[in-house]
Order: structure tokens, then sequence, then C-alpha cells
């Protein structure tokens, strides 16, 4: 009897150990993210979708990609015990609208309900901005259009969507409560604070997701300021039409510049408090201009209003790419290359071996020339030709060879001449009157000579 009975205090130790082991299984995997959360990237090329998301990732060297790329943020807990780690999936959809379509496999009735979408735009693109955003809110509401998701899920999400918007606080204000929103709240159960209306302008067009505009590469309103004369009104028009759009989807705001590292921070916390409920402590930023912050739920018409009385020349409801007007191109018009195709290599050989053949033809020896084909009188070489009477090119040079080789015997100059006295050098002058007139008779002369046949050498008569 009292043998069994340390074994028996041996069992109810191991199972008590089990048991603690298994609640703190149980425990832990209840603390747990969930891990089907997704973000999508939608803006044009060049707009730093991929370099937003190497910051937020932690990446010094970003490795773009094309089409639809695919990543993952490791995402800590730090305000819950264990620092529990979770992956939060990432699609950056490219800018082509040819990569349109690719969207069915990032964004599809399943992952509907756990997707945050972010909606990024450039800096260096000032004139554009608006434009892109509008675009790709279309193209993201036609294509949520297309999916085949339920009417319960559909309305559940839009009715998160603003409660989400109706339940932002002021960062300090949750805890105070003598705040006025606590003061008016705190009275109301969660049925009447969702019947409450939205203010004027705030989600008007409600797709029933997360979305986060993102301004980046904000580190370029100096090169503005600097080379385009933009000044702090431009900057204050071109944000109060960006608020604009946000309150009309329930978006939230974020200026980012990852050179500078502005707000990268932040807008990491703030995606996992808007996609894991995650708490978020930083209150709305609008002071300065390259750093804006602006959680949803907390703007409204009112509060961009404030930004009207900066504007002095331009009004708050001018046409967007009117005032924010791109600059001129200084481009030179440059004629385009031509595109030259390589010919078929046995004709560009044919064609050359015809160059050749032609040229051997051309420079053949004068005196096979002389011996077979006919003979022109030409005039003494020392005299010139008139252009108008001369014979072609050919003729002329093979005249000219025969001339030589046929000269009379008794022309004076020639090497073995009979019966000449050599020329001396203390001669008159010749007159240039007279020697002009002779070649003008010669050259006559030539131009009415016939082809003769070759001189019979044997013969004493000359040609």
């Amino acid at each position: 009897m009292f043998n069994i009975l340390p074994c028996i205090i041996l069992v109810l130790r191991s199972s008590l150990h089990r048991s603690s082991i298994l609640a703190d299984v149980q425990n832990s995997s209840s603390n747990k993210l969930p891990s089907n959360k997704n973000i999508l990237l939608l803006g044009d090329n060049e707009s730093g979708k991929t370099t937003l998301i190497a910051k937020l990732q932690g990446v010094e060297d970003p490795k773009k990609g094309s089409g639809l790329e695919f990543a993952y943020i490791d995402v800590r807990d730090d305000y819950r015990d264990g620092n529990i780690n979770s992956r939060l999936s990432v699609w950056v959809l490219d800018g082509d609208p040819g990569h349109v379509n690719l969207l069915r496999f990032a964004l599809n009735a399943e992952r509907y309900p756990h997707t945050l979408v972010m909606l990024v735009a450039a800096m260096t693109t000032p004139w554009s901005i608006l434009e892109q955003l509008e675009s790709w809110a279309s193209i993201l509401a036609h294509h949520i259009d297309q999916l085949h998701i339920d009417n319960d899920t559909w309305q559940r999400c839009k009715q998160l969507n603003m409660k989400k918007w109706q339940d932002y606080t002021e960062p300090g204000d949750e805890l105070d409560p003598g705040s006025p929103l606590r003061r008016t709240s705190r009275n109301l159960d969660d049925e009447a604070i969702d019947n409450l209306p939205l203010p004027d302008g705030v989600l008007t067009t409600n797709l029933g997701l997360d979305i986060v505009v993102v301004i980046t590469k904000t580190d370029y309103m100096c090169t503005l300021e600097k080379q385009h004369d933009y000044k702090d009104e431009h900057f204050d028009f071109m944000q109060q039409w960006i608020r604009r759009f946000c309150i009309q989807y329930g978006a939230g705001l974020f200026y980012t510049s990852a050179k500078e590292d502005k707000n990268c921070d932040l807008l990491y916390k703030y995606l996992t408090h808007r996609i894991y409920s995650l708490p978020f402590r930083t209150p709305a930023l609008v002071v300065e201009k390259d750093a804006v912050l602006i959680p949803a739920g907390w703007d409204n018409a009112r509060k961009i209003s404030i930004l009207y009385e900066n504007l002095q020349s331009m009004k708050p409801d001018d046409y967007y790419r009117h005032v924010i007007v791109p600059p001129p191109t200084n481009r030179k018009c440059v004629a385009r290359e031509v595109e030259v195709r390589a010919e078929e290599e046995q004709l560009f050989l044919a064609r050359q071996q015809a160059v050749v053949l032609g040229l051997r033809e051309s420079t053949r020896s004068p005196r096979n020339q002389a011996s077979t084909g006919p003979v022109f009188q030409v005039a003494s070489p020392n005299k010139k030709l008139d252009p108008k009477t001369s014979q072609s090119g050919e003729g002329i040079l093979a005249s000219f060879f025969n001339s030589l080789l046929h000269k009379k015997t008794g022309s004076p100059g020639s090497p073995g001449s009979v019966g000449t006295s050599p020329v001396k050098t203390d001669s008159a002058p010749v007159d240039k009157a007279t020697m002009c007139s002779d070649e003008g008779v010669e050259l006559d002369s030539v131009a009415k000579t016939k082809q003769i046949s070759p001189p019979n050498l044997n013969s004493s008569s000359e040609c």
C-alpha cells in the first residue's frame, strides 16, 4: 500500500504537466495571427511599387519582376507576448494595362474578404497622379464586378468598411472618457453606431475592401520647386484633390519616400493595424507637405477645406490638369533610322561578281583594245578637249592610247624620229591665240571623223 502511493503521485504530476503544455499550445494557437491575409499593389510603371515593398520587407536590393510579382512580409506582433510571427502575402501587378488579366490570380472570390489594396502613384509625375488613381480604382471596381461573390459576403464587407470608418478615434481618445467622441458614443450600442450617417462625400464608392493610397518619391518635391517653380499652393491643390479621392473610397493616405525613409515604418504599422487589428497610435500628420499621413476615418470635407485658404491663383474645383500641367518637352525631332535588311547571300555574291567582271572589262590593256576594236583619231594629248564635242570617256581613253601607238614617225619630240632637229630652248614664244585656233580646228575635225579600219602596218601610206 505504501509502495503504490509514490507511483500515483508521479502519474498525477505527469498528467498535470501534459495539461499545462496543452494549455500553452492552445493559448498560443488562439493568439496566432491569421496566415490568409493579402496585400495587392496597383499602380503605373515607375511608381515605386517594388521599391516600397522591399522597404517594408527590409530588403536593400529589390529585384523587379514583370507581370504579377509575389512576395511576402514577415509580420511580428510587438504588442502581444511572444512576438508571434506571420507571413503577409503581397501581390504586385505590373503597370502595363496588358497585364490586367492577371488580377484573377491575386484577387478572387476566396481572397476578396482578406485583401487590402494599395493604390500607388509617384510624385515624379504630379500632373498624372489623380488620373492614375482614378484609372486603377476603375480597373479594380470592374474586376470586383466580375467576381462571383455571394451577396452575403459582399454586404458584410461593405458594412465592415463603413464600421471601420465610423469607429475611428484619435490616438488617446479611446482612453480619455472626457473626450467629445467618447461622450457621444458611450451611450450608443454598435447597431446605433452602424446606423449613423456618413459625412458628405465619404464612401460614396464602397468596394468592400480596405484601400490605402500611397504617394511615393515625395523627396522629388524639392526638384519640382527648383526646376518647375512649384509653390506651396500647388502642393496644397494636389493634396486636397487626392484627399477628396480618398474619402470617396474610404481610403487612408500616406506620403512616403524610400530614399529619405519617410513614413515607411508608419505605413508598415498601419497595414498591420488594418489587416490584423494591431494597435496604431500615430495621429494624422498634415503639417509637412512631403510626409502626409491620414488614417481612414479621420478626414472629412471640413478638414480638407482648410487647404483652400492657401490657394491664391487657383480655385479648389479647377480642373486638375489645368493647374498641375506637365512641363514642356524640348525634344529635338530626330530622324528615325531606316531599318536595313540584310541581302540574301547568294544574290549579294552574284552582284559583286558582276561588278568585278565589269571592272576587268573596263581596264583591259590598250594594245588588245587596239587590235580588236575600232581606232579613233583624236587630237594630240597636249591639246585640250571641248566637253561638248568630246566622245564618251571610254572612247577617249581608247583613242588616246591608239594615238600613242600609231603616232607619225616624223612628229616632233617623238623618240627615234628621223630628219628632225632637236627643239631649241630659245625658240620664239608660241602665240596663244594661234594655238587656240589650231586646237579648235582640230577638235572640229575630230568631231566629224568617222570610225575607220585599223591601219595596215605593212603599207607605206600614213593614217
